[in-house]
């Protein structure tokens, strides 16, 4: 445990960009450094419209070599619809393996009672995919995911002679009139970094910002990306100060926040004489 006199959080405001239900072991992390959190939830999760397609898929989910999570929100879905169907995880029928995309949904895949075989060091839905190319070659592949997600990571699957089955487990909501009156309220005070956690988190937040207080979070915010594709997605929005977290745990995304602020209060103090 890092001293909270020794971290360069101590006394800064820090937002998560998620709701607080999935969010706890990171709260905690950043409160044993003494930050100031303020949580703004950029995405809210809703059913799937229409449960046939992933019904039938969860009815037959022992046909399946493979389960690729690229979310914990997957996870989830999957462990709620097959609860409220009466079914097991995997029933007769081949062995079902799972891979995540990272650390935190592999634990929680674990968590929901799935083996994980693996873990993609790319933290990324298509880095998984090449990763696993060659043992997913001619395998019956079921990926649930996400409305709005993106389409590289079932192409690149299928290029690779997966036989995917893709199923909206989720949909992923814009934001509200109410949620632009939080981002207001959210950064009207000093803000000294902002988590971001999915590229969908960081579209809604554009489209609630106005230019102005923008060019004025850049000056003095850092924005922290967790995992490549919310890294990708800062840049093309015109983010300048992004932090990589080097994976996806409450501890990497904590470290990489801490180490960037850090480095720029070195920088600032650098060449100033002492009285």
């Amino acid at each position: 445990m890092v001293e909270p006199s020794s971290s360069s959080l101590a006394g800064k405001t820090v937002v998560v960009t998620r709701a607080a239900a999935q969010s706890g072991k990171l709260i905690e992390e950043l409160s044993a450094r003494q930050a100031n959190v303020k949580l703004l939830p950029l995405v809210t999760f809703a059913p799937p419209e229409d449960f046939a397609e992933i019904d039938a898929a969860l009815a037959r989910m022992g046909s399946f070599d493979w389960i690729l999570f690229t979310s914990a929100n997957a996870v989830h879905a999957v462990e709620r619809r097959t609860q409220e169907l009466g079914l097991e995880l995997s029933s007769g029928g081949r062995e079902l393996r799972a891979a995540a995309v990272g650390p935190a949904t592999a634990d929680e895949a674990e968590h929901a009672g799935f083996s994980v075989d693996y873990v993609a060091a790319n933290h990324s839905g298509a880095g998984l995919a090449e990763e696993l190319a060659a043992e997913l070659k001619g395998r019956s592949v079921l990926l649930p995911r996400s409305d709005r997600a993106n389409s590289e990571l079932p192409s690149v699957l299928r290029k690779r002679g997966a036989i995917v089955t893709e199923v909206i487990a989720y949909r992923t909501l814009p934001p509200t009139d109410a949620d632009r009156e939080k981002v207001k309220e959210c950064l009207g005070e000093g803000v000294d970094g902002i988590l971001f956690f999915s590229p969908s988190a960081v579209h809604n937040f554009m489209g609630l910002i106005d230019r102005t207080r923008l060019e004025a979070l850049q000056g003095r915010a850092v924005m922290v990306a967790i995992g490549p594709t919310t890294g990708r997605a800062l840049s093309a929005a015109g983010i300048e100060r992004i932090a990589w977290a080097a994976d996806t745990t409450p501890r990497a995304v904590v470290e990489a926040l801490e180490g960037h602020l850090a480095r720029t209060r070195k920088r600032s103090t650098a060449g100033v004489k002492q009285g």
